[in-house]
């Protein structure tokens, strides 16, 4: 693999294009916003004028999208840039029904789609430890491995397209409720007389302990929230996990109520900060000013 195209280069994007340059990997790519663009071009890449250009360029395009709705209408757009045994592979966090709908649109062209979704903020991506959710057929799974190999050893072929997208949802569901229950013991030790910090210190050292305290503890406690995954964004994930629980039957309350403090944390300006401010909306909440 001696170049890959890359649609989309904002926070997880360009986390990508960092591994793909890494290894060597020449990075076509594109999005809209001109400052992501720039920094493509001064350290990872070749800048492209235009989505089209990334397409006739390269022969595996990577997408990096904000939900299913772009990435599908991308793919309407640009159908005739498209050609015969391309490989589009999809890291968007999307909506599994429309991961099919894209998937079946791109075979009718001869194109193949693997959904490649990431488990893992763009800081995690750039260090490789993260875990991909593998929808698609084995063989485009196999004439992807350099991109896919490029990004983590951890991958995880879900079976056909829709797989990816589903177990995203899953994935998330469980990790963004971690953040929420650090958030609410810190909050609530905080009100019981301890420090977060200090709180923080002996969770780790006790049964209670969880990955989320490493990535997300610290930032919580000095209320860093520079994004490496933004509260807006898993919003929408939330949102696309209670739609596909009220598809299925499913009962997911705990997600219902962490859809309340999401907008809650979206509703008091930070929706484009990193997703740990959702302790904000603990720190914030009607109840604690009514106190």
């Amino acid at each position: 693999m001696k170049k890959a195209g890359l649609i989309g280069v904002g926070l997880l994007g360009s986390a990508l294009a960092y591994r793909f340059s890494r290894d060597g990997i020449e990075v076509n790519g594109f999005d809209r916003n001109q400052h992501a663009l720039d920094g493509l071009s001064g350290t990872t890449g070749l800048a492209c004028g235009s989505a089209a250009e990334v397409l006739r360029n390269c022969d595996q395009v990577v997408l990096s999208l904000p939900d299913s709705d772009v990435v599908s209408s991308l793919i309407q757009q640009h159908l005739g840039d498209l050609r015969e045994g391309q490989i589009v592979l999809d890291t968007t966090t999307g909506d599994p029904h429309q991961a099919v709908s894209i998937g079946q649109s791109l075979a009718e062209v001869g194109v193949h789609y693997l959904e490649a979704t990431v488990a893992g903020s763009s800081e995690q991506v750039r260090a490789g430890n993260v875990a991909l959710f593998l929808g698609g057929d084995t063989e485009t799974v196999t004439q992807a491995e350099p991109l896919l190999k490029s990004i983590t050893p951890r991958r995880f072929h879900l079976g056909p397209v829709g797989n990816g997208s589903r177990f995203k949802l899953v994935h998330n569901l469980v990790l963004g409720l971690h953040r929420a229950v650090l958030a609410e013991g810190l909050v609530f030790a905080e009100d019981l007389g301890f420090s977060s910090e200090e709180t923080l210190r002996i969770l780790r050292e006790t049964p209670a302990v969880s990955g989320v305290m490493d990535t997300k503890g610290k930032r919580m406690v000095d209320r860093d929230y520079e994004a490496q995954a933004r509260v807006s964004q898993h919003l929408k994930d939330v949102r696309l996990i209670l739609s596909s629980a009220a598809r299925l039957g499913s009962k997911v309350p705990l997600s219902k109520m962490h859809e309340s403090l999401l907008e809650q944390a979206e509703q008091l300006g930070f929706g484009e900060a990193d997703n740990s401010a959702v302790i904000e909306a603990y720190r914030n909440s009607t109840l604690r000013d009514d106190r």
